[in-house]
């Protein structure tokens, strides 16, 4: 067999519980220095409101997600990775990043990339268990261009990851550079005991991040679940550093996973010549549990058994469920930085299912109530969503 490209593992989705481990397409070298993998990532919704007097939210069928993913390894010590999303109609890349790798210990990623910042955004969208992302996303950075340094310790049991990057803004991804200031982003994650032998990363996980960077006079707005601005600032410029910090805890063990993060994002924000620190804070906590008995986990469930009807068999079923809450500073509203109708606190909750046929189609069904400054018939009326997903992901 030539060895270049020696061996196509698979073209579509195996049955047997064997081949359900592999990707569907991969094509690599007899001695694995040198592989090519496509993926991709499609997420079909129906969302529509209940009780929405205001009518704020568009009942709407959309794609919330169509991705293109190519990745692999050349050389045997350079790995890459490129995620390419045409929802909407438009061309945004996502990532666009390669790793260099030295040991187990030591990695270095140049290109666009994840900040190692948020617990909740370092998970892969297509493992995501709700609709959309928690309220701590929206504070975090999301992807940013730089260069980081990775690696693992102890056998996993320590990781760590130091980006030096551009900077980003609340929630931000970019392709382009403000200024000349860049951001520092730190994360040490901790797994102070071991799970089963099939699952040795299993049990409590512990995190800490941090970040600190100057970006320039822009400033984040904040959407909810159905993607509708509640805050935005208005007039208002940021100025000096910006830092943000998260102390971050999940625990995955048997049909059981859950998590929990908060991110504190404090900056010097001026108007009309008055300036002083607001604090952006949002945390929540996310708990599952696996019906059907497979093992949880942050990266996907498999079904003992594939979807097969007229066998008897239907999957895994999971219900999920999240408290969360964001909050900016009250010095917000009295120095009138804000738009007008902004609202200064949501305080949400979701609840929901997600139905795995195999490894790699998902069902998802959920509910997100969110209730703003408090008050559910205030202002702003509360938010009632549902949300219906079908996804592949490969």
């Amino acid at each position: 067999m030539p060895r270049p490209l020696a061996a196509v593992f698979l073209l579509l989705c195996a049955t047997s519980a064997a081949a359900q481990t592999v990707p569907p397409f991969v094509v690599q070298s007899d001695d694995g220095d040198n592989r090519l993998q496509l993926g991709a990532l499609v997420q079909a919704d129906g969302r529509f409101a209940i009780d929405d007097p205001q009518d704020r939210v568009v009942d709407t069928f959309m794609l919330r997600r169509l991705r293109a993913i190519v990745q692999g390894r050349v050389a045997r010590h350079f790995d890459f990775y490129v995620n390419i999303d045409f929802a909407g109609g438009s061309v945004n890349i996502r990532d666009a990043y390669v790793d260099t790798t030295f040991s187990p210990a030591f990695r270095i990623r140049a290109g666009k990339a994840k900040a190692p910042f948020s617990y909740d955004r370092l998970i892969l969208a297509a493992n995501t268990l709700m609709g959309e992302r928690g309220l701590t996303s929206t504070v975090a950075p999301d992807r940013d261009i730089g260069v980081q340094l990775l690696g693992d310790l102890a056998g996993a049991r320590v990781s760590y990851a130091v980006a030096l990057t551009n900077g980003v803004i609340d929630g931000g991804s970019a392709d382009a550079d403000t200024n000349d200031a860049k951001d520092l982003t730190a994360r040490i994650v901790v797994h102070p005991w071991s799970g089963s032998p099939q699952h040795p990363l299993s049990g409590l996980g512990l995190a800490v991040a941090g970040n600190t960077g100057t970006h320039g006079p822009a400033l984040p707005s904040f959407v909810s679940a159905s993607r509708e601005t509640y805050f935005s600032y208005d007039g208002a410029v940021e100025q000096g550093r910006r830092s943000r910090w998260s102390p971050q805890a999940f625990y995955y063990r048997g049909p059981f996973g859950g998590y929990a993060e908060f991110v504190r994002s404090r900056g010097d924000i001026a108007k009309s010549g008055a300036a002083g620190d607001i604090d952006h804070d949002a945390w929540q906590v996310v708990a599952s549990w696996v019906l059907t008995g497979e093992p949880a986990s942050e990266r996907t469930v498999r079904p003992k058994v594939d979807f097969d009807p007229p066998g008897g068999h239907y999957g895994a079923l999971q219900l999920v469920a999240r408290v969360e809450r964001l909050a900016v500073s009250r010095e917000a509203i009295s120095r009138g930085l804000e738009s007008p109708g902004s609202s200064r606190t949501a305080d949400a909750w979701t609840t929901g299912l997600d139905w795995y046929l195999n490894p790699y189609v998902k069902w998802l069904f959920g509910f997100t109530r969110t209730i703003f400054d408090g008050d559910a018939s205030g202002p702003r009326h509360a938010e009632n969503l549902i949300v219906a997903r079908a996804q592949l992901a490969f």
